[in-house]
């Protein structure tokens, strides 16, 4: 097995042949895919080593000395905490070659084809069709609240293949092209004044079944890697202490001392050590990662997430006082990213509202940590062996 001293030897190798300061970006990402020590624990041949999860931060560390060039991952986290994952773990040799290493360098922009206007908490009652034709799938529907659709090469979609079965098991898992003509990308303002978000009509967009991940009809057991990954990538992320959303408004707070209140006071310890709480939990749940596949836990981080957003937001724009109520501007813009800590603190009260909607509501998630981790009895569901076309809708 790849250990550490290994890793720096290749690592230094990397840096020696292909120096940050004189080589193309793309390229010297590309080098480093090629010399697997993008995702050290992914196997050789495919950005990795097949070496212990652990031991990636040993190469970050290295190259982030040396002063290399990241693959922006802000820019391509549906791409990293969401495709990559999917496709390694269902996606055939062909597929994993084509896809992972332009994926992970960031030269394809990946967004995700899941909820629809009538099926967003209720993601099994999608009603985008997918039907066979030949080696191809012939798509058609309309996919909503799509972030980075608008930047996208690709996209991982689900669809319902077989409406006779129920409605999880009707469904299958895609890889869809953004370029295809009959794919429409529409913007979604949000209450930020951007647009962030899409929505996306499918007509009669072809796929070819060898983009297919999984079995047909299996396509709800392979989005569960896909959401389960999803919900540690937004609710997991490390960040430092005092780091993230919590350091803005401590930073005010120290800088300022003519806003400060005693009840304001109490309400931002209270705030920084959740906060601080929050940060030790997603250490943790990324140490039991690097023993297996996320599981239910990633839902608690996500969840706690969006409340300590929503929370910390609001708490910066009462500290602020008047001033707290201005907006830096309200054009219509259509980003590549969302950067909370780069904004003003309008900007995070509003756009931290859609924390507990995107990536599963938090109704959702509530759900999911009280069955899957508390081991609480599932609330009745009287449509599970009911044919998707029986449906009421």
């Amino acid at each position: 097995m790849t250990g550490a001293e290994e890793l720096l030897t290749r690592t230094r190798k990397l840096l020696a042949e292909h120096p940050p300061s004189t080589t193309d970006r793309t390229d010297f990402l590309r080098a480093r895919f090629d010399a697997g020590l993008a995702w050290v624990h992914y196997p050789v041949g495919l950005g990795g080593l097949d070496a212990p999860r652990a031991l990636q931060a040993v190469v970050d560390a290295e190259l982030a000395a040396a002063g290399a060039p990241d693959n922006d991952p802000r820019k391509i986290g549906i791409g990293l905490g969401m495709a990559a994952p999917t496709v390694l773990a269902h996606g055939t040799d062909e597929v994993r070659r084509r896809f992972l290493r332009p994926l992970w360098v960031g030269e394809e922009v990946w967004c995700q084809l899941f909820s629809e206007p009538g099926a967003g908490s209720d993601l099994a009652a999608l009603a985008t069709r997918a039907v066979r034709d030949g080696e191809d799938w012939v798509v058609d529907g309309q996919k909503v609240w799509t972030s980075s659709a608008h930047t996208a090469r690709w996209a991982i979609l689900i669809a319902r293949t077989d409406p006779d079965a129920p409605k999880h098991r009707g469904i299958t898992y895609f890889v869809c092209d953004m370029t295809d003509p009959g794919v429409e990308v529409r913007p979604l303002r949000q209450i930020t004044g951007e647009a962030e978000f899409n929505e996306v009509f499918l007509t009669g967009v072809r796929i070819p079944d060898a983009h297919r991940l999984g079995e047909v009809g299996d396509g709800w057991r392979v989005a569960q890697t896909t959401l389960m990954n999803e919900r540690v990538s937004i609710g997991g992320a490390r960040i430092p202490r005092e780091g993230g959303m919590i350091g803005k408004v401590a930073a005010t707070w120290r800088e300022r001392p003519a806003l400060r209140t005693h009840e304001l006071h109490r309400r931002l310890l209270d705030h920084w050590v959740e906060a601080e709480v929050a940060r030790l939990a997603g250490e943790r749940l990324r140490q039991q990662l690097v023993a297996g596949r996320p599981g239910p836990e990633g839902s608690a981080m996500k969840l706690a997430f969006a409340r300590l957003n929503q929370a910390i937001s609001g708490l910066e724009v009462e500290l602020l006082g008047d001033e707290g109520l201005l907006y830096g501007e309200w054009e219509m813009r259509r980003p590549e990213l969302v950067d909370f800590t780069g904004r003003d603190a309008g900007y995070r009260y509003l756009r931290s509202k859609g924390n507990s909607i995107e990536g599963g509501t938090s109704e959702v998630l509530l759900n999911i940590v009280a069955e899957r981790v508390l081991g609480l009895p599932p609330e009745p569901r009287n449509d599970k062996d009911v044919a998707w076309k029986d449906l009421a809708r």
